[in-house]
């Protein structure tokens, strides 16, 4: 073959490779390109974990914002799961006006209507190519205002059990690229690694606020032992201390402390009630038939209600003066009991609706044991110290008698 047919064929053969070798080289700098960004979110996403170990929403938003822009997505969602519901987590490129339309969607189940609810009840990557086209779809209101046909979901999932899933919907009809799928389940995996790390850090923070509030509560009690052993004949300072320190470690705003006197009770101590409820307590000392102490002497039982104003006060003078004068809303009494018999009631007092918890129940009841345990060493202090009087008082009107008889011996 002549040599310049030859080189003609070497010639035509570089030409025509050329595109290929071009091609490939454009394909291998895109993917080289979409890794770096793929790991440069997944970096970021840990960065955030790091830094918020006990906060997700920064976390949520980070993974929403790059699943969006990575996705190219018209926006990105999060989603919680508690296992009935599906509630808003994060959301990033919606405007004002989609975004809330969006979050009116929520809480809501999860169901075969949405993407992010079958990835939830199917445990898996969950693509629909075209929503319009899929009868069982149901947000089209949302799909209409936003404008998105494609959209693929993945589930967050804790030990095989889900807690939410993350979304992302597009303006395309079609299928999402591998690359996509991949990441947002690298960031599903994220998102369960930063829910988990904030319950371990509630977790953790939890047990140091029981461990406070029971050393708080021993602290408590060991100082109105201590007040009652340095006061023993005098209930005063026993109560008042007994009153401070329940209202001030329970979060009340105020307390009483009411001693019962055959059928009525009459306030022994007052601490931090308003002016003009203390001033009504000083004019009317003595409560009758009041709906709160006559239940606590019937079922000799705490007494709790959430909000006085939701409950009818009737003729009662007494509730309607701690609701009027005082703005009560929670209130919780605990009975004094000697022998069975109800013999006083703690009443602690909030001016907003807010119960008071287990522990703060508890606390009360022990202070109203060691009220019990006050009255009656005063009670019997007092009786010993009146029969070594009545003693003495004999002793001495023998006394002159004895002295004459014995002149007279």
């Amino acid at each position: 073959m002549p040599k310049r047919r030859v080189a003609a064929k070497a010639v035509s053969r570089h030409r025509s490779s050329a595109p290929s070798q071009e091609t490939k080289a454009a394909r291998l700098a895109r993917e080289l390109k979409e890794a770096r960004e793929l790991q440069a979110a997944t970096a970021e996403v840990l960065r955030v974990i790091s830094i918020s170990p006990h906060d997700v929403q920064p976390v949520f938003d980070t993974i929403a914002e790059n699943a969006a822009r990575i996705c190219q997505g018209q926006f990105a969602f999060v989603l919680r799961f508690d296992n009935e519901l599906l509630h808003f987590g994060a959301c990033h490129g919606l405007t004002p006006e989609g975004l809330e339309l969006f979050r009116r969607w929520y809480p809501r189940p999860a169901g075969e209507d949405t993407a992010a609810g079958r990835a939830i009840l199917r445990r898996a990557v969950v693509q629909i190519a075209d929503v319009l086209a899929d009868p069982a779809y149901g947000p089209l209101d949302v799909v209409q205002t936003v404008n998105y046909r494609g959209i693929l979901a993945v589930p967050m999932l804790r030990d095989g059990d889900p807690i939410g899933a993350i979304a992302v919907p597009r303006a395309q009809v079609g299928s999402f690229p591998t690359s996509q799928t991949e990441l947002l389940q690298t960031f599903a995996r994220q998102a369960v690694i930063a829910i988990e790390n904030a319950r371990l850090f509630e977790a953790e923070q939890q047990r140091k606020r029981e461990l406070s509030e029971s050393l708080e509560q021993q602290t408590a009690t060991a100082d109105v032992l201590r007040v009652i052993s340095s006061s023993p004949q005098t209930l005063d300072p026993v109560f008042e201390a007994m009153l401070e320190k329940a209202v001030r470690i329970c979060g009340a705003g105020f307390g009483n402390l009411w001693l019962r006197e055959g059928d009525d009770f009459r306030i022994a101590a007052i601490h931090g009630a308003p002016r003009e409820y203390r001033d009504y307590l000083r004019r009317e000392p003595i409560a009758r038939s009041t709906i709160a102490l006559d239940h606590v002497v019937k079922t000799k039982q705490v007494y709790q209600v959430a909000d006085a104003k939701s409950v009818p006060t009737l003729s009662d003078k007494l509730r309607i003066a701690t609701i009027e004068l005082a703005g009560t809303r929670t209130l919780l009494g605990v009975p004094l009991l000697k022998d069975e018999e109800v013999i006083g009631v703690i009443v602690i007092y909030r001016q907003e609706v807010r119960p008071f918890t287990d522990k703060q129940i508890e606390l009360l009841t022990n202070f109203a044991a060691q009220a019990v345990i006050a009255i009656e060493n005063a009670r019997l202090l007092n009786e010993l110290r009146e029969s070594l009087q009545q003693q003495t008082r004999c002793a001495q009107s023998h006394q002159p008698l004895d002295l004459r008889s014995a002149q007279r011996a």
